[in-house]
């Protein structure tokens, strides 16, 4: 069948229509799918990429509250525990004087302990003088002190010798968790 010369015009004017007409919408339309589907994969591999980077973080986090623990457990040992402070005073007075006694040190007088509460952590100072026939008898002292546990740490220490003898004080701190303890106003230096 032959189309004549309007027919022809009016075929391609309906063409051209069609053709302008998938332009402008159904073209715009495509490329916005193919838009979203190109952001919707970069966000899928961007959170694959991370998912990775956390499953390859889960050792090493692992790893870290191990020895996070681990540390926790080892301070947990270096601090004295009690019900009340006057037994944690007194086990701390104890540990001192066994110490001294283990270091063949004499003991000649022990004052009372001080203490100090500060962001509920407690500390605790004990001073003792002694006395002893050999220097490295104090040594001793240090290096147990060093080693203790709980642990006991010596904020002053001074030795002096006189003839035969050597005498000195010294002054440790022990520190303990004060949640619980105290109940009143604490008289600290």
């Amino acid at each position: 069948m032959k189309l004549n010369l309007r027919e022809n015009k009016i075929f391609y004017l309906a063409a051209i229509v069609v053709i302008a007409f998938i332009a402008t919408t159904i073209l715009p339309t495509v490329q916005t799918l193919y838009l979203e589907r190109q952001e919707n994969i970069e966000g899928v591999l961007l959170d694959i990429d991370r998912e990775q980077r956390l499953i390859e973080n889960t050792a090493v986090w692992r790893e870290r509250r191990v020895v996070t623990e681990q540390r926790a457990t080892e301070l947990d040992q270096e601090i004295f525990s009690g019900t009340t402070i006057p037994l944690i005073e007194a086990d701390i007075q104890r540990n001192l004087s066994q110490y001294v006694r283990d270091s063949g040190i004499l003991v000649n007088a022990t004052r009372l302990a001080e203490r100090l509460e500060t962001d509920s952590w407690l500390m605790i100072s004990q001073e003792m003088s002694f006395r002893t026939g050999n220097a490295s008898n104090a040594v001793g002292l240090l290096e147990r002190l060093e080693n203790s546990l709980p642990r006991l740490f010596v904020r002053d220490f001074s030795i002096n010798r006189t003839r035969a003898q050597y005498t000195g004080s010294i002054t440790v701190v022990g520190f303990a968790r004060s949640e619980g303890l105290v109940s009143g106003s604490i008289n600290g230096s």
